[in-house]
């Protein structure tokens, strides 16, 4: 074997094996036990799911109905905030105000002075459906999607006051969702027995980018399928999308007098998580509604996600920072003691750590390749140890449960094709969050040297096709 040079002497290929060897054994054994526990953790998550529809099962109960839901008729106002949203959400308004023809329901638009484009789009509609209300927020834009929604809910409590009829509850939505036409019956009904409300949410897929769209319909299909169930099972706080989420108005009003009237904090990059487990905190009372349509499908609210990978890391990469490592920070641990808050707590926030896993994971990869050429090529290398074989086996089995377990999910909301195409989507996922946590530790470092929060939004798309009430 040739002998490579470096500095004048010949390299000694059988200490360079050695050392390679070693860092890519150490890598590996990292990554494996990190997999390992995550893996166990994912497994404990669909044992209590499974529990839970087994009790179900021998109870005989089922998913609700639309035809099982009973609406008291309350007033109910929804709040969308809109920065730079000029190409989405005039349709968004024409499509809610078709489909939502309830009397008693109110829209509140919130905007910014230096967005002309994103005013004139609600104006045009406004002037057609006497119900949505433009919200001029004093403040240029863009602030934070917290201070634009306290801004609606300064301009909602003057109507309030103004009228002498205060609302029931409020909705938030954003100005790229597709409202589903039966959205207020099953909100309205939930009202009876629970403070605050949370519809499914399901993405829209992407027929010409099915991968980084695609990483969506994975991820919501398994989180708002079973983890948000499971959440409920154990007793946690339910941590709201933003989007399909009711506050009953007292309770909103509780939140907004403990925090000098301002409900939302502008403070906050992930508004709407933080709202649910202050809810849950309080002792509200909170529901995950599963009802089925008449079209079998579930009454949820649908929206386009980012469909390639720099917006893609970009957004996933202010949900990092604001529930994984700001919000950490911002949240604490809960309730105390409550194992089951912790629990999914840690779930939330176990993204920077998966990150680095998954990272270790992949050089360790890269490097036991080289270790197989430099072996091929006649320098033995040591043998893996049995106990790291053993590791990288199981890891091996718990990767494809967790390749079947979201392909069911997937399945369930988007047919089979979906389901084949989600275990390759695994792939691009981790290389969406990999960017994206670079983006998070960028961005969180910043904050932490007084950078202020501002709203970090994506370009949005509409539906072509809306159904109608």
């Amino acid at each position: 074997m040739p002998a490579a040079v470096a500095g004048g002497q010949g390299l000694d290929w059988g200490a360079f094996a050695g050392v390679l060897a070693t860092i890519a054994y150490e890598l590996t054994l990292f990554a494996a036990v990190g997999m390992l526990v995550g893996g166990i953790d994912d497994c404990v998550v669909d044992a209590i799911y499974l529990w839970h529809r087994i009790k179900r099962w021998r109870r005989g109960e089922r998913v609700p109905t639309l035809a099982d839901m009973r609406p008291r008729a309350r007033r109910l106002a929804i709040f969308i905030a809109a920065w730079d949203e000029s190409a989405v959400i005039g349709r968004m308004l024409a499509a809610l105000s078709q489909n939502l023809a309830s009397s008693r329901l109110t829209v509140f638009v919130g905007a910014y002075p230096n967005d002309r484009p994103t005013i004139d789009a609600i104006v045009t509609v406004a002037e057609t459906d006497p119900r949505i209300r433009l919200v001029v927020n004093t403040r240029p834009g863009p602030t934070t999607k917290a201070d634009c929604l306290n801004a609606i809910w300064r301009s909602m409590r003057a109507e309030e006051a103004a009228l002498d009829a205060p609302f029931d509850a409020i909705i938030l939505h954003d100005a790229e969702d597709m409202v589903h036409p039966a959205e207020l019956t099953v909100i309205d009904h939930y009202l009876s027995v629970a403070d605050a409300v949370q519809l499914p949410v399901i993405p829209l897929p992407h027929d010409k980018a099915p991968l980084v769209g695609g990483t969506y319909l994975d991820e919501f299909a398994e989180a708002h399928g079973k983890t948000l169930i499971v959440r409920g099972t154990v007793g946690a706080g339910l941590p709201l999308a933003g989007v399909g989420c009711a506050i009953a108005r007292p309770l909103i009003g509780k939140i907004a007098a403990i925090r000098g009237g301002q409900p939302f904090d502008a403070e906050s990059l992930t508004e709407d998580y933080e709202l649910g487990l202050t809810i849950a905190a309080m002792g509200g009372r909170m529901r995950f509604a599963q009802v089925v349509a008449t079209d079998a499908k579930p009454v949820a609210v649908q929206a386009y996600f980012p469909k390639n990978f720099v917006p893609a890391a970009r957004q996933k990469a202010r949900w990092m920072v604001g529930i994984a490592l700001a919000g950490w920070d911002r949240t604490g641990w809960g309730r105390a003691p409550h194992l089951g808050e912790w629990w999914m707590r840690l779930r939330d926030r176990r993204a920077p750590v998966g990150i680095i896993v998954l990272i270790a994971a992949y050089l360790a990869s890269i490097l036991m390749v080289a270790c197989l050429m430099i072996d091929l090529a006649g320098t033995d290398m040591p043998p893996l140890p049995d106990a790291l074989v053993t590791l990288i086996y199981l890891n091996i089995v718990l990767l494809l449960w967790r390749i079947v377990v979201r392909a069911y999910f997937v399945h369930q909301l988007y047919g089979w094709r979906e389901a084949l195409r989600s275990a390759p989507r695994m792939l691009i996922g981790n290389f969406v969050a990999m960017e994206a946590a670079r983006r998070a530790m960028t961005r969180y470092i910043a904050m932490l040297r007084g950078a202020p929060a501002q709203w970090d939004k994506t370009a949005h798309q509409f539906p072509d096709e809306v159904p109608k009430a």
